[in-house]
């Protein structure tokens, strides 16, 4: 009577348990809050672009995590209206009671998590003090980011600079020499040191051709230059190369881009562009070069770059650190040649492109003649930047800076990752009307590597996917394209031919390889599609179920794990729609083999179905868990559940995946290796198996998991680089140790896709992740006292 009295007067508590729960959730407080204290548009500054790209890259990369406000600086001669809504606060420079103000709004906001100050020694050239009193009186944790690092300080520079290094708690530079510098001339510890390079634009890679003839420039070899003109830039250094460059290239044309530097039109006017336009006159130059006259907006710019044979930096300053401007246009594809700057000097470096002396116009036109001359070299130093610099897109910036300053908070801050918008474009054009394509080189479609079974299966059932989440009728063409690749391969006796060639011809490869696995994977398709039978023509669907009737006989000759499994999932979905006694024999058929196989190889440590882990493991106890649902064997879910907590114990860390990869598979006895070269399949597979598992057990674990696998494609993997391209909609083939490989080919694209939509209802879009997380730890944190 006692134990029912006590549980009673719990019970009573109810109303007032969730009368606090529900007080304590609150969705609307606000997000903590990051302020960044920098120029910002309209201000024409780079500090200003940069700014502005990397606020909107981190908002586009994470949802429900911060809300980022901006302080513009301004001074006495810099004065503009803002209309963005995240400028929330003022300084000028020129006023001392203007960093009294702002200190003082800072410290009485609680909400403010972190203060970020985009630092460029001019921008506080005339109140220096009164900036050093500033940072001592911001209560908040303090990241600042070094735009410029100057060698060789005197003892009163070098002050400034240490006072600002004994106040940050983090601190942000662009270059690795900008780092060196920092630690032996500055005395810090280099451990306070974050190297997170400017950023830079994904681009589509467009047809040169096109956007010159876009432009007006057809058959023109396009040589350029951009960002705000001053004399600085040293374009003079060009125009004297340029007649030398016309000898031997004689429809050269040189592009200088950009407008007049506001604060150098300021005091100068354009004395400085009057001075080119002379000297190009004295050269005879006229019809060899162009000015852009006007502040390019970054579509149009980045199509400039794109279309630039060659990109010159002819900084006449040792000192620049860095520039927005040459990282632009290495992303862009261009090959370069740069003034040997820091930053020129450690990218540049390894066939990435030329760097001459600074003004020495011969140099500059003997190397511009030696990339002219030679296509090969050329095309090799593009495709070295480019892998060079793809770890800069803003996207990896942004991942670099949340991180940072996540830690920087005191973990005030919760990153959650954004899911980015389902972009189709990358996968219509590897489709041709006959099939999905297999490689890609960069993201232009790779035509002499034909097609495959695998990829259109894999593009079959994606685009079901698509179509059953937005009943978009424009992918039905693309439906009817894979599944007749499938009919092409599909043969009399039931057996799917995987390689095609570009003329429509079966190849050799076809009979170097065993092809069980494309066999189950067109199995898995067809039986997808029919699955989602009630929203397809129907004649979509009876073309699926002949030729999955005609084969179905001949899976019971399949002993490969792995294309068990795919059969296994094929059957699963064909038994949504159609029920008959021959699907309950073949899935217990298969399912008894892979239980006897696991019962084989189990042991105290490895309970898995094989002697080692490969590829796709993930799809095998997805499968015989598929099995229990359909014949209600218990054993299958034992086994699937035993093999599948395993195989998490092995990809998974607190924070991550890292999926076996293609280096060398992970064999029993030999848990230690380090394993690199991780492919975007392996991720996707385990998180539509993370799905299953969750969808039957209901266990938290599983969706934390598959939110961990899918943010690997977002830059949550041991590179912190992106795997997905939302520029173009394709996904990189493959993360390697140091680096990732930029081709966007049919599997890795098609694997992204199947994942984007496996988890769309789940996690990563706006309002969502917060509140839910919010309810999920308030409940819990009641419960526990209750």
């Amino acid at each position: 009577m006692k134990n029912r009295n006590n549980a009673g007067n719990k019970y009573q508590q109810y109303p007032l348990l969730i009368e606090q729960i529900v007080k304590d959730i609150d969705i609307n407080k606000p997000l903590p809050e990051i302020v960044v204290i920098t120029t910002y548009p309209p201000r024409q500054c780079g500090i200003a672009t940069y700014s502005q790209d990397l606020i909107k890259a981190l908002n586009n990369q994470y949802v429900d995590s911060f809300s980022i406000k901006v302080c513009a600086l301004e001074n006495k001669n810099e004065k503009h209206t803002y209309t963005d809504p995240d400028v929330k606060y003022i300084l000028d420079t020129s006023e001392p009671e203007s960093y009294i103000k702002l200190a003082k709004a800072l410290n009485e906001d609680e909400n403010i998590k972190i203060v970020l100050i985009q630092h460029e020694f001019g921008l506080f050239a005339e109140s220096t003090k009164e900036f050093n009193e500033f940072i001592d009186a911001v209560q908040k944790p303090l990241t600042v980011v070094f735009h410029t690092v100057l060698p060789n300080p005197d003892e009163v520079f070098k002050a400034n600079v240490q006072h600002i290094l004994n106040r940050v708690d983090s601190l942000i530079v662009m270059t690795n020499n900008a780092a060196d510098i920092l630690v032996r001339d500055y005395i810090i510890d280099r451990s306070l040191i974050t190297v997170i390079p400017h950023g830079t634009h994904l681009v589509p890679h467009s047809d040169k051709n096109n956007l010159k003839a876009k432009y007006g420039y057809q058959g023109k070899t396009i040589l350029s230059t951009f960002g705000l003109l001053s004399s600085g830039k040293s374009i003079e250094t060009t125009l004297e190369a340029l007649p030398q460059v016309i000898e031997k290239n004689p429809d050269v044309l040189f592009l200088i881009i950009g407008k007049t530097h506001p604060t150098v039109f300021l005091h100068e006017g354009e004395t400085y562009r009057d001075s080119l336009v002379q000297k190009i006159n004295e050269l005879g130059l006229e019809n060899h070069v162009a000015f852009i006259n006007k502040y390019v907006p970054l579509p149009e710019l980045l199509e400039y770059l794109q279309m630039t044979d060659i990109y010159l930096f002819t900084s006449k300053d040792p000192n620049q650190a860095v520039s927005g401007t040459f990282s632009y246009a290495l992303s862009c594809g261009c090959a370069i040649v740069s003034t040997p700057i820091p930053h020129a000097r450690e990218v540049l470096a390894g066939d990435t492109g030329i760097t001459f002396d600074f003004g020495n116009s011969p140099q500059l036109a003997a190397a511009i003649n030696k990339l002219l001359a030679d296509d090969t070299l050329r095309e090799t130093m593009v495709l070295n930047g480019l892998h060079k610099i793809i770890h800069t897109a803003w996207e990896n910036s942004a991942v670099d800076h949340a991180i940072l300053l996540e830690q920087t908070a005191g973990n005030a801050i919760k990153l959650h990752y954004r899911n980015p918008e389902v972009n189709l474009n990358h996968i219509k054009a590897m489709t041709t009307d006959f099939g999905m394509l297999q490689f890609s080189k960069l993201n232009k479609p790779d035509k002499a590597s034909g097609y495959t079974v695998d990829d259109n299966a894999r593009a079959l059932i994606a685009m079901c996917q698509h179509y059953k989440k937005y009943k978009d009728e424009s992918v039905l063409p693309y439906i009817n394209t894979y599944l007749s690749y499938i009919e092409y391969c599909h043969m009399k006796d039931g057996r799917f031919i995987n390689y095609v060639d570009l003329d429509k011809n079966f190849t050799e490869q076809n009979n170097n390889e065993n092809l069980e696995d494309s066999s189950g994977r067109a199995m898995w398709a067809l039986g997808y599609l029919i699955s989602v039978a009630n929203i397809l023509p129907t004649e979509y669907v009876q073309r699926a179920e002949a030729m999955f009737q005609n084969s179905l006989s001949l899976t019971k000759g399949i002993y490969s794990t792995r294309a068990m499994a795919f059969v296994i999932k094929g059957l699963y979905y064909y038994n949504r729609t159609i029920k008959d006694d021959d699907t309950i024999i073949y899935i217990k058929l298969f399912a008894d083999r892979m239980v006897q196989m696991y019962r084989h190889e189990k042991e105290e440590n490895w309970h898995w179905f094989e002697s080692y882990l490969t590829y796709a493991n993930s799809v095998l106890p997805e499968a015989l868990l598929l099995c229990y649902t359909i014949t209600g064997e218990e054993v299958y879910k034992d086994i699937a559940k035993e093999s599948m907590d395993f195989l998490l114990d092995v990809i998974f860390d607190e924070n991550s995946i890292k999926v076996v990869p293609n280096d060398g598979w992970y064999f029993k006895g030999q848990e230690d290796k380090k394993r690199y070269g991780e492919q975007p399949i392996d991720v996707a597979y385990t998180i539509m198996a993370l799905r299953k598992f969750h969808d039957i057990f209901k266990e938290e674990k599983y969706l934390t998991k598959m939110e961990m696998a899918f943010n690997w494609f977002l830059g949550n993997n041991h590179l912190q680089q992106i795997i997905y391209n939302p520029c173009t909609g394709g996904c990189f083939d493959g993360l390697e140790q140091h680096n990732v490989n930029l081709n966007q080919g049919a599997e890795s694209t098609l694997s992204y896709l199947m994942a984007r939509l496996t988890i769309t209802k789940y996690f990563g879009n706006p309002d969502q992740i917060y509140f839910r997380r919010k309810l999920k730890n308030t409940i819990t944190k009641h419960l526990e006292k209750f």
